[in-house]
């Protein structure tokens, strides 16, 4: 078997999901795979500059951006869908989350809102633009750079409301879960992957175990869904 490394890049949302899938895929095949786990932006930007990626892993809108300039092939293939969820500094009082209405009062309530880069954070802030309340919001909102995971501001206590991918906030000490968005403003990202043209053969059968029955599984307990 051909053991050169399946290289390939992704953002932070999927990192843990990935770092699991691609451990049992090596196991069982002897083929190595080495994710680079950044920033979602500056993950697309670097495929977009010309670096060597076997794999990518993005939101489905980056991944078919990459595919319409030329940088990935046509086709790409959905991986999971992720929900956003809100957290709070651990001992703080957990928000009321059941309707549109309950989470802006939560909103207006807070006196820090943090946001990421991400797909997670385009959606929120179009969701305060629909409210009427972007400028009223924009001295209390936080952004974390990118790479930064929201759950690491909240549970220092930079921010007191923060809101990103279901994934990033399991298990990060320092805060409580309140939930994820109320389903009429639910904020949902497709996390799709995708290849460059002449890539290597062995990154199909990679792609086949990332979407395979047994990965499923795998993908609930990340606080994902099989796309």
């Amino acid at each position: 078997m051909n053991q050169t490394p399946i290289r390939g890049i992704s953002s932070m949302a999927t990192r843990a999901l990935l770092a699991e899938l691609t451990g049992a895929f090596t196991a069982a095949t002897g083929q190595p795979v080495q994710i680079e786990s950044v920033g979602g932006v500056d993950a697309a930007r670097r495929v977009a500059a010309g670096e060597a990626f076997d794999l990518v892993v993005l939101a489905s809108d980056a991944i078919d951006r990459l595919i319409t300039a030329g940088h990935l092939a046509p086709g790409r293939v959905d991986l999971v869908r992720s929900a956003v969820a809100v957290a709070v500094p651990q001992g703080q009082p957990v928000p009321d989350l059941g309707n549109e209405a309950a989470l802006r009062c939560a909103v207006m309530k807070a006196p820090t809102i943090g946001y990421s880069t991400g797909p997670s954070g385009v959606a929120l802030q179009a969701l305060f633009a629909r409210w009427g309340l972007s400028d009223e919001l924009a001295r209390r909102t936080v952004q974390a750079p990118p790479g930064v995971p929201v759950a690491s501001l909240v549970a220092q206590g930079q921010v007191a409301l923060g809101f990103q991918q279901l994934s990033e906030m399991q298990d990060v000490p320092g805060i409580t879960l309140a939930g994820t968005l109320p389903a009429d403003v639910a904020i949902v990202t497709t996390f799709s992957a995708g290849v460059p043209a002449g890539g290597l053969p062995q990154v199909q059968a990679l792609l086949d175990h990332l979407n395979s029955t047994a990965a499923a599984e795998v993908k609930r307990r990340h606080g994902m869904d099989p796309a």
